[in-house]
């Protein structure tokens, strides 16, 4: 028997399945054909849908169905139990599906025959579904062009292929690699655990199949939103009829003396990484300037590696203001658990060949740096371009700037957030790549608010924490379960009203708060004003 058809788990689903083993609203994992199916029931509906994730390989029967729809618990991607579709990034490719027949009045040998009867058949694989593109209830542009190869601007890319638009797609991006999984930079790829090429997301033939004319190396020097026109840094122009801006952000950049020695890096790109891997490959000793996640996160991967490594951070108390004291407290002795030393409430001030000096005089050996203080949104082009800003490129709930056609998602993107009634920026991956989901579709003409609720994870070593909604002022941090065996939720309140939650290790239930937040949007008798949305903005 081979590897993959021993790991085979549950009842042989090409043969009878009691319907009553299967709850309305309940999941049944088994395999058939020799792969892993789930069944769903909704009602008197069963659906036999690939019951593993596409995105990083979670196990489907542990999430959540949510109507005709199943939520993947690691990193809350989302797939349509009737076509198998990928409907919610981080996932994008859709899970395979089965037809499922339901025999009434019949049940399989081995049930009581008190049971109700009725059995279930996974027969053979549905080909893919291939969505019908819906006639446009505006005229659609003839050629739209993105300004970025990110998280946005690549789900942006994918998403008005995948709704039938066929005019010209270019787009341009500073990168000199292809669009890649930019949150495993700092985890699993520095780490060792995976491949360069499992970082890519999509190969250079996806592009050509595609249609999409990307452009590696390829930076945008100025926008003209009169002429609709796009200047690239080597002359030359490109016309738009729709634009979206996704720029994403960048490093902040440490002005000490050795900042820029060749053995200081910064991780944001994937020629960053490469670069931070090669160096870990002979590191002894590195220095991390920053307590960020990124810098957290570096840190693991670093010591994974077996490289003795110090942080330096310029709190007393690790990731206080966004998880809380109690968190950051336990995150600093998983770290030092792992072998890692803090020097907290510490700046460094000179990079030296050898070592990091810190302000207060000491030095620390060092044959690898890597800084990692943060980043801000790159928003230049934007403002020469006289777009509105509010500490990011301001849009309404379309993910429309003030100029007409031109659309911003992603890091640099502010926008109404209909749970807390406020103006938000996030700089997380998810968002990203489900607001270039939504831009495309606006820029079809969709009129598509976004709603989504932020979700954003990190992997330190064997700890893991995924955080749902957006808590950037709190004044309260409530700790249920226990945050010492790594089971609780941290509830985020303020002024009583709860606007964030963490989850450590409980993955179903960030999914039912995920759930429940949008539920809150929902109930709202209306949607959140936005019509004076450029009357409280600079720019423009």
């Amino acid at each position: 028997m081979s590897d993959e058809k021993s790991a085979l788990s549950g009842p042989d689903l090409t043969q009878a399945i009691g319907l009553s083993t299967i709850p309305d609203g309940g999941m049944l994992l088994g395999h058939a054909q020799g792969e892993p199916v789930l069944l769903a029931r909704r009602g008197d509906e069963v659906f036999a849908i690939g019951a593993i994730c596409t995105h990083y390989g979670a196990p489907l029967e542990q999430g959540l169905l949510v109507g005709d729809t199943v939520r993947c618990p690691w990193h809350h991607a989302c797939f349509d139990l009737h076509t198998g579709e990928a409907l919610r990034a981080p996932a994008f490719d859709p899970v395979s599906r089965w037809r499922v027949e339901v025999v009434r009045d019949a049940a399989p040998r081995f049930m009581p025959v008190d049971e109700p009867v009725g059995a279930v058949f996974v027969r053979e694989r549905l080909e893919r579904w291939e969505p019908q593109p819906q006639p446009p209830s505006t005229e659609l542009p003839e050629s739209v062009i993105i300004v970025g190869g990110g998280a946005a601007g690549n789900a942006a890319a994918e998403a008005l292929r995948h709704e039938g638009y066929t005019g010209s797609l270019m787009m341009l991006s500073a990168d000199e690699t292809l669009p890649c999984d930019r949150p495993n930079l700092s985890k699993g790829y520095l780490a060792g655990a995976a491949s360069d090429a499992s970082n890519i997301l999509r190969s250079v033939e996806f592009y050509k199949e595609h249609d999409i004319d990307l452009r590696l190396g390829a930076r945008v020097v100025a926008i003209d939103t009169a002429t609709r026109r796009v200047q690239l840094a080597d002359g030359s122009h490109h016309s738009y009829d729709a634009l979206l801006l996704a720029t994403g952000a960048e490093p902040v950049h440490l002005d000490i003396p050795g900042a820029d020695l060749p053995h200081v890096h910064y991780l944001r790109t994937l020629t960053d990484s490469r670069a931070l891997v090669e160096k870990a490959l002979v590191a002894k000793r590195a220095v991390v300037l920053g307590a960020s996640f990124i810098g957290l996160e570096v840190a693991a991967s670093l010591r994974t590696r077996n490289i003795d490594v110090h942080v330096v951070g310029t709190e007393t108390t690790l990731m206080e203001k966004v998880l809380g004291p109690q968190v950051g407290d336990y995150l600093r002795k998983v770290h030092e658990d792992h072998g890692v030393t803090f020097h907290l409430g510490m700046t460094a001030k000179a990079i030296d060949e050898e070592s990091v000096t810190l302000e207060s005089g000491e030095r620390l050996s060092a044959d690898l740096v890597v800084i990692g203080i943060g980043v801000r949104p790159a928003i230049s082009l934007a403002e020469d371009a006289g777009l509105a800003l509010d500490r990011g490129v301001a849009v309404n709930e379309y993910l429309e700037t003030n100029a007409p056609s031109v659309f911003a998602a992603g890091d640099i993107a502010r926008w109404p957030d209909q749970l807390t009634g406020e103006r938000i920026r996030v700089e997380h991956w998810v968002v990203a790549e489900r607001q270039g989901r939504v831009a495309a579709h606006n820029i079809l003409g969709c009129r598509e608010r976004f709603e989504y609720i932020p979700f954003f994870w990190t992997e330190q070593y064997d700890f893991s924490l995924a955080y749902v909604g957006h808590a950037e002022k709190w004044d309260d941090a409530e700790i249920v379960g226990s945050l010492q065996a790594r089971n609780c939720t941290i509830i985020y309140r303020r002024d009583g009203r709860e606007l964030a939650k963490a989850f450590v290790h409980r993955d179903l239930d960030g999914l039912r708060a995920e759930m429940e937040f949008e539920q809150r949007i929902a109930a709202r008798e209306a949607p959140l004003s936005v019509a004076n949305l450029y009357s409280t903005v600079s720019g423009g």
